[in-house]
């Protein structure tokens, strides 16, 4: 974790990708399409913790159905720029079996933290499996999985902001900014 002096450098070094208003327009379209797709199964929404915190506080309000909340917390990149072994520090709950499930998340880069949530979800007894990711990192392999429900597409940059950190910190920027 950089210390305040490094963490302004960070950000003051960055370049903005997208601002706090595009942000909410892109939460508020996502918003609709689940709605319209979801809006009469009540899904149990799990977020993946942490990145997912400010996208799943602010698209909850926003969805115009009941819904059961519960969370996951799976990670491969900690405080690391770079992906590592996944980790599960809390598994999918057994409430899963027989549900339709809508996982959210912050960012889907490589894809395989979510594919190990849709795995582990339907190996639980899901009726159905569904994501939604912030955004959509535009890389230059195949993924493993494709969200259903996508923010934005992010270049293939080091991003952070929007509940994605950078060595820990400013996942509390309303905007999305990617390292120079």
């Amino acid at each position: 974790m950089p210390n305040l002096a490094e963490a302004n450098g960070i950000l003051n070094s960055a370049d903005v990708l997208f601002t706090a208003e595009e942000v909410t327009a892109a939460v508020d379209r996502m918003a609709a399409e689940i709605t319209a797709d979801l809006g009469t199964s009540y899904p149990l929404v799990l977020a993946v913790m942490g990145g997912a915190v400010v996208f799943t506080g602010q698209l909850l309000p926003k969805l115009a159905f009941p819904l059961d909340f519960d969370y996951v917390h799976v990670s491969r990149y900690g405080d690391k720029t770079q992906g590592g072994e996944l980790l599960w520090k809390t598994a999918p709950k057994e409430e899963v079996r027989d549900r339709v499930v809508l996982v959210l998340d912050d960012i889907l880069d490589e894809g395989h933290t979510m594919a190990a949530i849709r795995d582990r979800v339907l190996e639980m007894g899901a009726k159905s499996f569904h994501c939604a990711v912030f955004a959509d990192k535009m890389i230059n392999k195949d993924k493993p999985i494709k969200a259903d429900y996508v923010g934005i597409d992010m270049p293939d940059r080091y991003v952070f902001g929007y509940g994605m950190d950078v060595r820990g910190a400013w996942r509390n920027l309303p905007a999305i900014y990617a390292l120079k």
